[in-house]
Formats: structure tokens, sequence, C-alpha cells
């Protein structure tokens, strides 16, 4: 982070708090400060060092004993999608993709509340005020957008996306959780692997692998993938292991 304004960034730990992926375990985060001074250059450069942002809290973890959230961006370049990815592409091909300024909508917030609901039962965030929820998708101090999906004009699921400026960062993603057949989050990772390939972008950024976490582990399926260790990113093994595809998704 050689050329970002040092002089202008502070960055301090966070006291000890439960953890939301690990049960009876304590996190702590570092947080880069101030806000305003974060824009979209600093926060490309801070998203290569394993920060995350939250609204306009821009953190990593920085737990003294555990390691097990590992930051994971897909080389978009080399991926490859899997049998079973393939077959999530075409069946949710029918998705129309509308970008979206950030701002909030009714309809987009009553999905969120079923999802939460229905995926995050009791963790808190099923309770999100109106006001919680701006707060923690609507704001942001960089270049950021949503986008809506619909099959038949019926909303199905939305993302907030951060362009960076060699990558995307999938911010958050939340759908239509009472379809049992549907893949939206795996067709939704493939939808931004794509919007790279189409923009010219080398990375999509997926935020933290917690292999002992199922809500987390997910992203050890898609294959190309980097984790930020001992201050540099190497290569993830992906399972399952993809087919021979010559492709990426289209």
């Amino acid at each position: 982070m050689n050329d970002l304004p040092l002089n202008k960034l502070q960055f301090y730990s966070t006291g000890p708090y439960p953890c939301s992926y690990l049960p009876k375990q304590d996190a702590r985060s570092q947080v880069a400060t101030p806000a305003h001074v974060i824009d979209t250059r600093v926060y490309s450069r801070l998203v290569e060092s394993g920060f995350r942002r939250s609204g306009a809290f821009t953190y990593r973890p920085h737990c003294e004993r555990c390691k097990a959230c590992i930051p994971v961006r897909i080389n978009v370049a080399q991926f490859l999608p899997n049998r079973t990815q393939r077959r999530v592409w075409k069946k949710h091909g029918n998705l129309v993709a509308t970008a979206l300024p950030l701002r909030f909508l009714p309809e987009h917030y009553e999905l969120y509340q079923r999802y939460q609901s229905a995926r995050h039962n009791s963790g808190g965030m099923d309770e999100d005020s109106q006001e919680q929820y701006s707060h923690f998708l609507l704001q942001s101090n960089v270049r950021s957008y949503l986008v809506e999906f619909r099959e038949n004009a019926v909303l199905k699921m939305v993302s907030i996306i951060d362009e960076l400026q060699e990558g995307l960062s999938s911010v958050y993603t939340f759908f239509e959780p009472e379809e049992k057949n549907a893949s939206y989050g795996v067709y939704n990772v493939l939808w931004q692997v794509d919007a790279c390939l189409k923009s010219g972008r080398t990375h999509l950024y997926l935020g933290y692998l917690i292999h002992e976490c199922r809500k987390m582990s997910y992203k050890a399926q898609f294959k190309a993938l980097e984790g930020f260790r001992e201050g540099r990113w190497r290569p993830i093994e992906s399972s399952p292991s993809p087919s021979s595809l010559s492709n990426p998704p289209k």
C-alpha cells in the first residue's frame, strides 16, 4: 500500500466481540479510518490487503489466535465453471439483470426481510429496520451499485457490488428463499465473474472463506480461487474439481 495517503489513514483494533461465524469464539477486527478518506482508489488497495467493508466501515479480521477467515478472490481469466455450475448458469439464464444506483426500494427491503428470516433466523439481521438495512447495504464512500435480477418481471435476487480499480467486490447478495430448487447464490457469483470479464477486470473479491462455517465455506467450490495469506495472494484448491470446460459462462 505504498501509494496510499498513509498520513491520512489510521488503523486501530477493536476489542473482542462474539464471532458471527464460529460458535463460542471471540473475534477482533482491524479498522481503517477515517471513512471519508477511503475512496475507490484507496479502498481498492485495502481490498488487495484483505480488507472488506460494511457500509462505510472498512475492516479485516484481526484475531490473535484464530486464522479461520481467509480473504478470497477469483482470478477470472483462469476461471472454468464445473459441471454443476454450468447447469446453474443455464437453469437461471432467464433472469434479467438491471444495474441501479444505491437507493432504498421497498420491494428490495421486503425480499431482504424474507431472506434473512429464512436463512439467518435469530442471527439479528432478520430484525433489521429500514435504517439498519440502508446503513448496511446502501451507504458507501466508493463506486457502488446494486443489481436486481427478475424473471418474468418478478424480483428474485439483489446484489450490491463495489467497483474497484482492477476488479469487482461482491458486497452482499440476497434472494428469494422459498424456491427450494433454485441456485441463485451460485448463479450470482457466475454472473459477477462474467461481469468482470466483460469489463476487463481481473478479479472478483468474495469476502472471507471460512471452512468451518457452512454459510461461508461455499466459496471453495469455485475454481481459480486465491486466498490472502501471509501477506500475499496464493492459489486455493477448489472443490469439487472442475470439469474439462473450455469457456467461462456467457
